[in-house]
């Protein structure tokens, strides 16, 4: 069983391991009072502490520091009494085509964790066309991991980040540990009533995205940023064919329907450096230059890569971005050393939230830029995605519009959506649940 010297929660004098009276408001204060009680950890001291601060505006008896991710893996005791994964299918408005792959459906696998103490998490697996298994893989793989997690004795937050990163190590299944850690974490921050976007570093609760045209022709496109542009919409994503001249007509064509938008160009790895440059060349005859230019060249490309930033930045004053040559720590790091983009681009289902987190720390001091995405993802996924990135504050570029490309929202509650304006509620967690019957076997 577990003592006091085993159990880090003891030292404040509560060794319950699955923390479940600690965060029931109702036993800490009453119901009628103004004050609510918070579990904070001090960054200056690494020491923990309970207190107590008025809801009141103003009347918080001195400042407090933020409860964060990292001290929180330390000291919260994870007790999953069960956990289960569904597949989570939403149809789109219409097709989506990215580079040489068409979607027609959303097919991922939505985690729901529920711990001991009654709280619940969620989470999300992202399946693409791109990567080597299906739904039904995915599903099998979040079984066996979730049957591991309700078997297991209640180990601290850390530790069971850990146990999941070891049964999905490297890249194969990286959106299956990511759904995982989703879950874990949202769950975590549903036990100590703290929004996620506190958890992460509490810079803000809202951000401003880009909207996603997807290959297609430049009368749709040009329909697509005219409707971007009544919504509010300033940075469009789009996506490129593998046509240069097909390319150039579609750019002009959202050009026309909103003037001022500033150009994220994804062409998918759909170049080669030449064929890249040649764009940039084009583009800049016709008075069209692009913000950032998005993994232009095959992700192996290194050489082509660091040609065409070359001359994106010197000549033409535009930022390269690298996606899928960010496949894991290495792949970043090279990009770092060699100088060979401006920005990285991370998704979360790629790194997950642990993965994110070490990648931030890695970056910030390098002078490169961030960008953070999304792929083909419910609001689950976009919401955890979206708290990183208000939370953290320090993504350049934002992108996580994935789920206005839906037919449906599955989603009850989350963040608030005013055109490009996502706002993350003060609600505990990411705030937002799946309509979970909807989803049976």
């Amino acid at each position: 069983m577990f003592n006091h010297l085993s159990n880090p929660m003891a030292s404040l004098g509560f060794c319950c391991p699955t923390n479940s009276f600690l965060f029931s408001r109702s036993s800490l204060v009453n119901h009628r009072s103004n004050l609510q009680t918070r579990f904070i950890v001090s960054s200056s001291t690494s020491s923990s502490e309970l207190v107590t601060q008025s809801a009141v505006s103003g009347s918080t008896e001195r400042p407090r520091t933020s409860l964060g991710l990292k001290n929180l893996t330390e000291i919260f005791w994870v007790d999953v009494h069960c956990a289960e994964g569904r597949p989570l299918n939403v149809g789109l408005q219409e097709p989506v085509t990215v580079g040489c792959s068409r979607l027609e459906k959303v097919e991922n696998v939505a985690v729901r964790v529920e711990l001991s103490n009654g709280c619940v998490g969620w989470g999300e697996v992202s399946v693409v066309p791109w990567v080597n298994w299906n739904q039904a893989t995915a599903l099998e793989e979040v079984r066996k991991a979730c049957e591991f997690l309700s078997q297991g004795s209640p180990v601290t937050l850390n530790l069971v980040l850990h146990q999941i990163s070891e049964m999905f190590p490297g890249s194969e299944f990286a959106s299956v540990r990511a759904g995982l850690e989703m879950a874990l974490v949202d769950a975590v921050a549903n036990s100590i009533d703290v929004p996620l976007w506190r958890l992460f570093g509490g810079v803000s609760n809202s951000l401003s995205t880009a909207a996603t045209i997807p290959t297609t022709s430049s009368a749709k496109a040009f329909d697509l940023a005219a409707k971007y542009y009544k919504l509010g919409f300033k940075t469009l994503e789009i996506k490129l064919g593998r046509n240069v001249n097909a390319d150039i007509e579609v750019l002009q064509a959202v050009r026309a329907a909103h003037p001022h938008c500033l150009f994220i160009l994804d062409a998918n790895e759909g170049y080669t450096s030449k064929e890249a440059i040649e764009v940039l060349h084009k583009l800049n005859e016709k008075g069209v230059i692009p913000t950032v230019f998005e993994q232009p060249v095959h992700r192996d490309d290194w050489r082509g890569l660091g040609d065409v930033s070359n001359v994106a930045r010197h000549k033409y004053g535009v930022s390269v971005a690298a996606d899928e040559s960010c496949r894991d720590l290495t792949d970043i790091k090279k990009l770092m050393e060699e100088n060979l983009v401006d920005v990285i681009n991370i998704k979360l289902s790629k790194f997950g939230v642990l993965g994110i987190l070490e990648i931030v720390e890695m970056v910030k001091k390098s002078g490169l830029e961030l960008m953070i995405d999304s792929v083909a993802e419910t609001r689950l996924a976009t919401g955890v995605a979206g708290h990183l990135a208000a939370g953290l504050g320090c993504f350049r570029y934002v992108n996580i519009s994935a789920p206005s490309l839906l037919s449906g929202d599955p989603i009850v509650g989350g963040y608030e959506v005013a055109g490009s304006k996502y706002k993350f509620v003060n609600s505990r967690g990411q705030g937002g649940f799946l309509k979970w019957d909807i989803f049976s076997w």
